[in-house]
């Protein structure tokens, strides 16, 4: 299949949506007819750069191409994926998808970001009804990772291949079988948002203290538990029937305005932009954005650790990506006369120091993790790990040659000094091209996890070993091998 996708509307949300494609290796055509759309996606381009390569520990495909078109016709044409996010009008969507129909190809996926027409809403009077759907997702497109799927009319094979194809870019379909004006996530916001009008214009709270009592509180509870499962945590033991028996009364208490909503009237504007404008007017809105994609990346890789939420969705993209590149490779497949490749990744934004550049303890990480890649390519996996042996790292030592910034992609090759018996010797390079930025050194030793105490593993894993470590001994050795601190170089 030929990965090329169309975004037609390059504003904040079509930008997102070509950053999310190119990103991920697709080809991306853009139509806009804002002189400034070049410039606005190539901002939103740049945050997307630094901060979405992060979130895995595996580098991302090659970036696509990007390419700008005159019309809709030439933008669409080839298409596999194309999103419709234009202003939220129908008329104007309508007038869209109509100009996409007649020029791209039957079997193209279109899929609109509006965050409230219903998909038979807009299909009304489209040339094939059946090929447009509701793809509505959520700001940073390139991060968040929710799409709201709503397909009425479409057949379950092509929901099927649509959602397939959008979990391929990392994201995750939320595939509602019946349509409903606003969706869903949107009509859970706008409760809140109406709420929160209220709350201001009354006087209760300011737009910050507004904000606060969400990221303080159940906000970081629902960015990893939703709203359903949080409240049945706060049942206890009970569970949700004793949390709705013991809160369910309240429903019927004057808690909340609901669609009672205040007049939108200048006076409410002015007082809302006032105070918002206290509360963050200090930042420019790129500033703004690139704190939150800091914030984001931090929550996400937090997530993915736990392999919980969003991060689950992370490591699922990432192991599928792996799975793909030569860190799928065992043993039998490498050239022994080669260093083995044993880290591809991108530099996340969370790895650096107030110097502006990778932190110390990072270093080590990145060193450990081609370290636990390379056990794995032996035959030390975690399969064998349960059966009670592993490796324990007995001495480090770690060189800082040159800088390495957030965004970096860095490349780690592997050489085996010493492999027989329990002993293993290796010598990590880190690049970021032809440019060397560090080197590990690292003697292991094979261990009982029974004991805790040195012993020999089994035939094959130090077969493996061996054949790796006479391929790697007719070698130049490179500098620093053995180098102590302080030693010239």
């Amino acid at each position: 299949m030929s990965k090329t996708a169309a975004i037609i509307g390059g504003g904040v949300i079509g930008g997102g949506w070509a950053a999310r494609f190119l990103l991920n290796g697709w080809n991306v055509s853009v139509y806009d007819p804002d002189p400034q759309a070049q410039r606005k996606i190539a901002e939103v381009l740049s945050n997307a750069r630094r901060s979405l390569p992060g979130l895995t520990d595996v580098a991302l495909p090659l970036e696509g191409t990007l390419t700008f078109c005159d019309t809709i016709a030439q933008a669409v044409a080839g298409a596999v994926w194309i999103q419709e996010s234009v202003p939220e009008r129908l008329d104007i969507k309508h007038a869209t998808l109509a100009q996409i129909q007649a020029a791209c190809d039957a079997d193209a996926f279109i899929g609109s970001s509006t965050s409230g027409f219903k998909p038979t809403e807009l299909q009304r009077g489209a040339l094939r009804p059946e090929q447009i759907m509701v793809a509505h997702p959520f700001n940073p497109v390139y991060l968040l990772p929710l799409v709201e799927v709503v397909a009425t009319n479409m057949v379950i094979d092509r929901v099927a291949s649509a959602k397939a194809i959008l979990s391929s870019l990392g994201m995750y379909p939320l595939h509602l079988k019946k349509e409903i004006d606003a969706h869903v996530a949107d009509r859970l916001l706008e409760a809140v948002w109406r709420e929160a009008l209220w709350l201001v214009k009354d006087g209760i709270a300011t737009t910050e203290e507004i904000d606060d009592a969400i990221r303080y509180g159940f906000g970081i509870r629902w960015a990893q538990m939703g709203l359903f499962e949080t409240y049945r945590v706060a049942g206890g033991e009970a569970g949700m029937k004793h949390f709705m028996a013991q809160f369910g009364p309240a429903l019927k208490w004057p808690w909340t305005k609901l669609m009672d909503v205040p007049d939108f009237n200048d006076a409410l504007v002015d007082l809302i932009a006032g105070q918002s404008d206290a509360q963050s007017g200090m930042h420019a809105i790129r500033d703004l954005e690139r704190i939150r994609d800091n914030n984001l990346v931090s929550m996400l890789r937090a997530l993915k650790a736990q392999d919980w939420g969003a991060g689950a969705l992370i490591n699922a993209q990432e192991a599928a990506m792996r799975a793909g590149t030569v860190h799928g490779a065992v043993a039998a497949d490498l050239d022994p006369a080669q260093l083995v490749e044993t880290a591809h990744r991108t530099v996340p934004l969370d790895w650096t120091d107030y110097n502006g550049h990778m932190t110390e303890s990072r270093y080590l990480q990145a060193f450990a993790d081609a370290t636990d890649r390379f056990m794995t390519i032996i035959g030390c996996d975690a399969a064998y790990i349960k059966t009670g042996g592993s490796y324990f790292t007995a001495e480090t030592h770690i060189r800082h040659i040159d800088e390495v910034h957030a965004g970096a992609l860095i490349t780690i090759r592997t050489r085996v000094v010493l492999g027989e018996g329990k002993k293993m010797h290796l010598f990590h390079e880190m690049h970021e091209g032809d440019r060397l930025l560090a080197t590990g050194e690292h003697f292991l030793l094979h261990v009982s996890l029974e004991t805790r105490k040195p012993t020999a593993p089994v035939p094959q894993i130090e077969a493996a070993l061996m054949r790796i470590a006479a391929g790697h001994a007719q070698l130049p050795l490179p500098a620093g091998i053995g180098r102590a601190i302080g030693a010239p170089r």
